[in-house]
């Protein structure tokens, strides 16, 4: 029973970041799994290796100025609708029971469907993407032994992410019936953002009984490139406004993400309900905040469910936004200092994520 329990609990943290990625247009991407294979047993006896596979994917067409709800867009059918599906591969090598090692790879479906105005109507056109994402290698380790505290523990882990995602992913911009123009993709559905980032994670998990746990996990990726170089224009010729605010070039953002819930245990079933915060953050940690980025946060609620074989957990996840909030980014606010008039940039979002996946043990 003590094994189920903190099978389930370390699994969960593992998924945490599986989700990282955020419901819209701000450009949280994945970032691979937390650490915890081979821990899914009691440490003393966990496998060598583990291969743990997510699939996600969202639609996202809610669109937000703030927390501020745009109803006008859905009215006027001219929001812009993201389709997101992301696949993250994460295999782990269980060094002892406190030391494993991570390597994440992604690989991402994306279209985003947005309008041309002609003759006072609007018509639809998309841009896609589609390949591998950045990967990422971390190391992880239990800071109490895991043998002599069964009932809860704390994971620290330090990661680097690699810029091996596409992030001059190009398609076609309708401007017109006929005439179109050919240029990077939006910052949202770009297969990577260009920098190397350091990752850090701070995992933790307590069993009061052995039916019912709590958990918690805290993620940040920190990218101290300030800029990618990539042109955030479609094609087009940079405006004197986007010239004048920075926001011709995309950003190279930073990311969070905080989460914890309650776990409780039905045999081979566990049911999980939690809250997460997903941010991409106005300023960055290390280096420049400068260059186009669409930085916001989606609070939400996240029940789960997982059953346990002896040799594969399968799961599912669905986080459901309750709070979604596109704050004011730098070049909004260089803008408002430029013109005197407030500027505040709009991002669509989604209402729910799916995440169905499996950790398979060695």
């Amino acid at each position: 029973m003590r094994k189920l329990i903190t099978s389930l609990l370390l699994f969960t943290v593992m998924l945490s970041s599986h989700r990282l990625q955020a419901q819209g247009c701000v450009a949280i991407r994945s970032t691979g799994g937390f650490c915890t294979a081979g821990q899914e047993k009691h440490p003393d006896t966990a496998a060598q290796w583990q291969f743990t596979i997510n699939n996600r994917y969202y639609i996202s067409n809610r669109d937000y100025i703030g927390s501020a709800y745009q109803k006008i867009r859905q009215t006027l059918g001219n929001v812009v609708i993201n389709h997101a599906y992301t696949m993250d591969m994460a295999i782990y090598r269980i060094l002892n029971p406190r030391w494993t090692l991570m390597l994440d790879l992604p690989i991402s479906a994306n279209a985003r469907s947005q309008c041309y105005l002609q003759d006072g109507i609007y018509h639809r056109f998309s841009t896609h993407s589609f390949g591998e994402g950045d990967i990422r290698f971390a190391v992880y380790r239990w800071l109490l032994d895991p043998t002599r505290m069964p009932k809860g523990n704390i994971q620290v882990g330090l990661g680097i992410k690699l810029p091996t995602g596409n992030d001059n992913v190009q398609d076609y911009f309708k401007t017109s019936d006929s005439t179109k123009t050919f240029g990077p993709v939006d910052q949202s559905i770009q297969l990577g953002d260009g920098g190397t980032g350091i990752t850090l994670e701070i995992n933790a998990f307590y069993n009061f009984t052995p039916k019912v746990g709590v958990y918690g996990n805290f993620y940040y990726l920190s990218n101290p490139v300030d800029q990618n170089g990539i042109s955030n224009t479609h094609g087009a010729t940079p405006s004197a406004t986007s010239i004048a605010n920075g926001s011709s070039v995309m950003s190279c953002p930073d990311q969070y993400m905080a989460r914890a819930g309650v776990n409780l245990q039905f045999n081979r079933l566990f049911v999980s309900a939690g809250v997460r915060d997903d941010c991409l953050p106005v300023h960055d940690l290390i280096g420049g905040s400068d260059g186009f980025r669409r930085p916001g946060y989606i609070i939400s609620g996240e029940p789960g469910l997982t059953y346990v074989f002896s040799k594969v957990s399968l799961y599912t996840y669905v986080p459901i936004a309750i709070v979604r909030d596109r704050t004011q980014s730098v070049p909004d606010k260089i803008t408002t200092e430029l013109t005197g008039v407030y500027t505040h940039g709009d991002a669509a979002f989604a209402s729910y994520v799916v995440n169905i996946g499996a950790n398979i043990r060695f």
